[in-house]
């Protein structure tokens, strides 16, 4: 059976939406998929170190997705293993009025990850060309644009191109992107909404706005299947992951992740002749204590 998913998801060519899977079909068990994951989060452990240690490159990893669709609980299960120290998560919410001053790619510059960070963006710069292109009369907060009647397709044009600049960008200057969409069903979504009102403990994830965006599911996942098309490129690939089956989902994104790492070639700093000295001299001294 083969048990690395890293590369089935890989968007390749033109992106149909309709013809993407919400569900895993394979014939690996949940039972197992919980295993696999726990062996996958070591090897991440191991190459987020050396990612740290090497000091020289970057990963950004960007989860993009529905409401309930599993992104906090995939940061969670994935990453919950790696030391801190070199992992920073940034959970984007509607833009605060300073953010608004600024252009819509501003806030996601002051987070990105430095050299030997992974950095995770919850949500993203996508944000502009999705719930503001289902949404249009929100580009009207950044105070640049007259009217909704502005937002035509040229509009549109130029927002996928500074998207694609901006991670050819990153992608030039140290920074590996990986995107990946939690691909959830309409009917998984209800079921997991309806989780969250009928358990207790879940009611503080419920939020009544989720129900008017839900109503407007079809034109979301038009968005998502344009900004995909207009973005994923060698340099910044999306990946499109079935998200019904929450458990599958994390075990393609870390082998995502972990192969995505491994291409990156790095390397623990290895020391010169005068720093190897100067380490034997410090054993001698120990030694003799």
């Amino acid at each position: 059976m083969d048990t690395n998913f890293s590369d089935d998801f890989l968007v390749k060519g033109k992106f149909s939406i309709k013809k993407s899977s919400t569900a895993y079909e394979g014939k690996l068990t949940k039972e197992e998929g919980v295993q696999l994951l726990i062996k996958e989060k070591e090897k991440l452990r191991e190459l987020q170190e050396k990612l740290y240690a090497d000091g020289s490159q970057s990963l950004l990893v960007i989860l993009q997705a529905m409401d309930a669709a599993g992104k906090d609980s995939l940061i969670e299960h994935v990453f919950g293993g790696v030391n801190p120290q070199g992992c920073n998560v940034t959970s984007f919410k509607t833009p605060t009025s300073k953010e608004y001053s600024h252009d819509f790619l501003w806030r996601h510059y002051l987070a990105l990850p430095q050299k030997g960070m992974i950095g995770i963006f919850n949500r993203s710069h996508y944000e502009s060309v999705l719930v503001c292109k289902v949404h249009p009369e929100y580009n009207l907060s950044e105070r640049t644009w007259s009217s909704v009647k502005d937002f035509d397709d040229t509009f549109w044009k130029n927002r996928y191109e500074s998207i694609r600049n901006f991670e050819q960008h990153l992608a030039q200057n140290g920074t590996t992107i990986v995107k990946i969409f939690l691909n959830v069903s309409k009917d998984e979504q209800k079921k997991r909404l309806l989780d969250r009102i009928n358990e207790q403990e879940k009611n503080w994830k419920f939020s009544a706005a989720d129900l008017p965006e839900r109503a407007l599911f079809p034109q979301y996942m038009e968005a998502y299947e344009t900004a995909i098309n207009e973005t994923s490129k060698d340099n910044a690939p999306w990946y499109v992951l079935p998200a019904d089956n929450k458990w599958f989902a994390r075990v393609a994104a870390v082998q995502i992740i972990i192969d995505t790492l491994e291409k990156m070639n790095l390397k623990y700093p290895q020391l010169g002749k005068k720093e190897r000295a100067e380490l034997d001299e410090a054993k001698k001294t120990l030694d003799n204590e």
